[in-house]
């Protein structure tokens, strides 16, 4: 079809509207029980978005850490105008950085930075619950202690305080810190999870449904365990302030009864005959004020070679080890061990746009396109997009925030959802035709309604066609009723489990889902260069998109098709032995699909997937004669 008559159709079809389907993680126990009463409903609903906002709230403290600590690092030698110049920029791309006070420990001097034009400022220089904290902060930053308060709910907004002194004693920083971003997770939780009339009535219609049953399920892997096999249970990876004397080492020996002792650079692994790591952990932040220590994820030696290559992959983006349970509940870190991805194979995130400034996306994207308004670029102003993108691509190993799924692929922003976030069938239709046009191999599309529209069933088609891999999100109304587009046949269907590796409790079902992926309270990139926690299908089918990107990365020659039915055959079981409804075929696999990807390439394969490969040969050989 002509994009002439795309456009000539686009003028006739009437515009259905789609809208951002997210879901809520699960707390049933027993999936057989009845669908919740509309209060009970609500009630959960009201449950899971206070986890999010709780989330959110964890997620911003720890990043604000991270700012301070790298800040007090940068200018350890900085004058004051180096000072001023690098807070200007930080402030600028960093709104929720309301004032920082950089404080001199030597001369007792401090300098105050506000945001200009800030119609906060003159609320909180006279809150005196505010102005304690700093007090408070200053005390315990001469001290040489780091300071954090709790949240202040100061006009509309919450706010706290954070300090973090230089580890050379001469300078430490106060920031007090907007949490405006909890506002925006809560409206944005209580639109997608349908606990307001969403769109607004007067400019879209929508058609609410009831949830349905949910059935059963038993958890068949360790995956619900977390991060217990993430680091050794004696051991502790620490770096002192400067190198240990002959002395020091024979007294840690004695007093943690150590096994053994590795060093790395600056950095010493100890193993304890006794003592556990929080033991080990309180041991040596009370007796020997350490740079920072932590779990020994990266250097494991003792553990079978399955996991050595799971250990081998854990980054050291700031949230992960602590907030990206679903990376290791799909092996997606052990799978890295297989393929990072390529920058040769583009995914598409068709949605409300991303954040192009974000520092967790910096260098991440090719050119997209704004549908909604074509002059401007595909900016996010929802947050939805962003949180999208950043499950698939966020920077990983760079010390900052969340680890996207891949390393190497790139994402291709098409903003089709307005700031409503909603969207028209010709929007969502244009943006799957230029995605398609523009070279993307993937196209993930974390939205959807329940109108079965042929003008977008042809975009679906065009792109399939054209052997794109189509990702859609089912819905969270919890009901069997098929949703659009993700039920279309050419398109891979995504419903969503939590961190339990039970379905969510808001999930659609039905007999057009293909897999399950993570849904539940996931941490991911959002706009003005922040994280937020967010539940849905939405969440979980970046997660799928990611993995084709990275199976497309292994095996370019795949087609859509056999990319699809390797997905589909590369899963946890989940529910019902084989396919059930609930589940489709199950939960996936990052590193099982990676190494059939790889043993399923026509020639030139590389080393690492010779063992399947020879694997593959010898059960085709077998096959054969049994016949």
């Amino acid at each position: 079809m002509t994009k002439n008559k795309w456009i000539y159709l686009a003028l006739i079809l009437a515009a259905s509207v789609l809208v951002i389907t997210l879901l809520l993680p699960s707390q049933n126990k027993n999936n057989t029980a009845e669908s919740p009463a509309p209060k009970q409903e609500q009630q959960l609903k009201q449950q899971y978005k206070s986890q999010d906002i709780q989330t959110t709230e964890r997620l911003s403290r720890m990043d604000a850490e991270q700012h301070l600590q790298n800040m007090l690092k940068e200018l350890k030698l900085a004058d004051e105008a180096e000072i001023t110049s690098y807070i200007d920029k930080l402030q600028s791309s960093h709104h929720q950085l309301h004032t920082l006070i950089w404080m001199n420990l030597k001369d007792g001097t401090s300098t105050s930075y506000s945001l200009q034009k800030n119609k906060q400022k003159p609320v909180l220089e006279k809150n005196q619950q505010l102005m304690s904290s700093i007090k408070s902060a200053k005390q315990a930053l001469r001290k040489h202690k780091s300071y954090e308060s709790n949240s202040m709910l100061l006009g509309e907004e919450k706010y706290f305080v954070v300090g973090q002194p230089a580890l050379d004693g001469k300078h430490a920083v106060v920031a007090v810190m907007s949490q405006h971003i909890l506002n925006d997770v809560e409206e944005h939780q209580r639109r997608n999870l349908r606990m307001i009339p969403y769109p607004k009535e007067g400019k879209y219609n929508v058609n609410s449904v009831l949830p349905g049953s949910l059935k059963g399920v038993t958890v068949k892997t360790g995956h619900d365990n977390q991060n217990a096999s993430h680091y050794y249970e004696n051991e502790i990876v620490i770096r002192f302030k400067e190198d240990l004397s002959t002395d020091k080492m024979e007294q840690i020996k004695k007093e943690i009864k150590l096994d053994h002792v590795h060093k790395m650079g600056e950095t010493y692994v100890f193993k304890s005959k006794d003592k556990d790591y929080e033991a080990l952990a309180s041991y040596f932040k009370k007796n020997w004020d350490p740079m920072y220590t932590e779990p020994h994820y990266l250097y494991l030696t003792n553990e079978s070679s399955d996991d050595n290559l799971r250990a081998g992959n854990i980054p050291n983006d700031l949230l992960f080890s602590r907030y990206q349970w679903n990376l290791p509940a799909t092996e997606t870190n052990k799978g890295w061990s297989l393929s990072k991805g390529s920058d040769n194979v583009t995914i598409a995130v068709v949605d409300t746009g991303v954040d192009l400034d974000h520092p967790d996306l910096e260098g991440q994207f090719v050119e997209g396109f704004n549908v909604v308004n074509p002059a401007e670029k595909p900016y996010d102003d929802v947050g939805h997009g962003t949180h999208v993108a950043g499950i698939i691509s966020a920077k990983v190993n760079n010390n900052e925030g969340v680890a996207g799924m891949t390393w190497y692929n790139k994402v291709m922003p098409v903003k089709v959802l307005d700031s409503s976030g909603s969207g028209t069938t010709y929007a969502v239709a244009e943006g799957i035709i230029w995605a398609t046009d523009h070279g993307a191999k993937v196209i993930n599309m974390s939205l959807g309604n329940y109108a079965d529209a042929e003008f977008l069933h042809d975009a679906i088609k065009y792109a399939y066609d054209r052997d794109v891999v189509l990702i859609a999100a089912t819905g969270n109304d919890n009901t069997e009723r098929p949703g659009y587009p993700a039920a279309y046949p050419e398109v891979f269907a995504v419903s969503a489990t939590d961190a339990a590796m039970r379905r969510a409790d808001f999930s659609n079902y039905g007999d057009y889902i293909d897999v399950v992926a993570p849904g539940a309270s996931i941490a991911s990139t959002y706009p003005g260069n922040q994280y937020a926690a967010l539940s849905g299908t939405s969440m979980a089918s970046p997660h799928v998109a990611a993995l084709a990107g990275l199976i497309r990365s292994v095996n370019p020659d795949l087609s859509n098709e056999e990319v699809m039915d390797l997905m589909r055959s590369s899963v946890i079981d989940l529910g019902d032995s084989g396919y059930d409804k609930y589940f489709g075929y199950g939960q996936i696999d990052v590193y099982k699909a990676l190494e059939k990807a790889g043993a399923n390439m026509k020639k030139d394969s590389p080393l690492q997937f010779w063992p399947q490969n020879l694997r593959n040969k010898m059960e085709d050989t077998v096959k054969k004669y049994v016949k």
